[in-house]
């Protein structure tokens, strides 16, 4: 089977190769993804081409996505089945056009855009220009009148069990994976760690920044340990402080207490928030309030603190490293895993190859 993948994603690709591992020998991959799956497939781009963040940033490569697209389209003619994973800004245009070229392959949705989050018209067209929409969150299925299903949670594939306590060793810090973000937010962390004394500090760095100077990209990082495996890293702490992202609902569902620090740059910020009304943009959070039929993002429980844009600061981050009831998070935590119940993998596999 020909499968036109479009994976842009860190997340995604790891997603991706828990995949393959049910899909069988005959997979042969096309369209976009990364470098490490090139044994079923050469890549036509790679997800470090589409590594951007924030308004600004996309619009100086809009000419590039168009090119893309295009390119995409082109690949989709040879294709048996069709699988557009998360990236909707990207992935949305490009089901359309796909469909508009009346192609007899299958547009397989998976790891769905957030249109609970904003722009909830969005909908619409996801469901019309795709064949099947492949849920990864129990709530999800509600919001699409037919085609979507849930499917179980890609995490739960790489992380099947979670930690018997919260006890560990040592403080971990994850200040994302752009360099803007780290720009702005690891100052703030390296202050924390520096008030931390003789306790046992992990920095956990991207796996693709290992060849690159790091000092170039972080400054000082002579107080901490270097880890580019974040799983192993938040498995063996006693707490994390996280940027945001695939990272929280890692360190919820391995069971290991954290704090969400964030700050994006001003002007993105502001046009986000006119967009997206939350009050909350940790997943761990989000799924919280979901799983108590609360408003997901909106709700009044939590599992833990967020420190936005000018809250984030190394006094704000101590305080609430200091006063974190981890007892009732890890609580909280058995309570999330319960409620997403499985992972994803041998569904979308069995599904695929149907």
């Amino acid at each position: 089977m020909k499968l036109l993948v479009s994976a842009l994603e860190p997340s995604s690709n790891l997603h991706l190769k828990s995949l393959v591992k049910y899909l069988g020998k005959d997979i042969e991959f096309i369209g976009i993804f990364d470098e490490s799956l090139s044994a079923f497939g050469t890549p036509l781009y790679s997800p470090k081409d589409f590594s951007v963040m924030g308004f600004v940033d996309v619009a100086k490569k809009l000419s590039f996505f168009w090119q893309a697209h295009k390119q995409m389209c082109d690949l989709a003619h040879s294709a048996d089945k069709i699988l557009l994973m998360d990236s909707s800004s990207f992935h949305i245009p490009l089901a359309k056009k796909i469909k508009s070229l009346h192609m007899h392959a299958p547009v397989y949705y998976y790891i769905l855009p957030q249109v609970w989050a904003w722009k909830k018209w969005r909908a619409k067209g996801i469901w019309q220009h795709c064949d099947a929409l492949l849920a990864i969150l129990p709530f999800e299925v509600d919001l699409y009148p037919s085609k979507a299903r849930y499917v179980g949670h890609p995490l739960l594939d790489e992380i099947p069990e979670s930690r018997v306590n919260t006890k560990g060793s040592g403080v971990v810090f994850m200040p994302g994976s752009r360099k803007g973000e780290i720009r702005r937010i690891f100052p703030e962390f390296q202050k924390v760690a520096k008030s931390l004394g003789r306790i046992q500090k992990t920095l956990v760095v991207p796996p693709y920044f290992q060849t690159q100077n790091l000092e170039s990209i972080y400054g000082d990082i002579s107080d901490f340990e270097v880890c580019f495996d974040s799983k192993e890293a938040l498995w063996n702490a006693e707490f994390a402080f996280i940027c945001s992202g695939t990272a929280t609902l890692e360190s919820a569902l391995i069971g290991t207490p954290f704090v969400l620090g964030y700050r994006a740059a001003t002007l993105d910020y502001y046009i986000a928030r006119s967009f997206v009304r939350l009050h909350y943009i940790g997943l761990a959070n989000i799924f919280f309030n979901a799983l108590n039929k609360e408003p997901p993002g909106n709700g009044a429980s939590a599992m833990h603190i967020e420190l936005i844009q000018e809250n984030l600061t190394a006094k704000n981050l101590l305080e609430a490293y200091q006063s974190f009831d981890r007892e009732k998070f890890y609580t909280h935590a058995l309570q999330l895993r319960s409620y997403l119940k499985y992972g994803s993998a041998v569904n979308v596999a069995n599904i695929l190859r149907g």
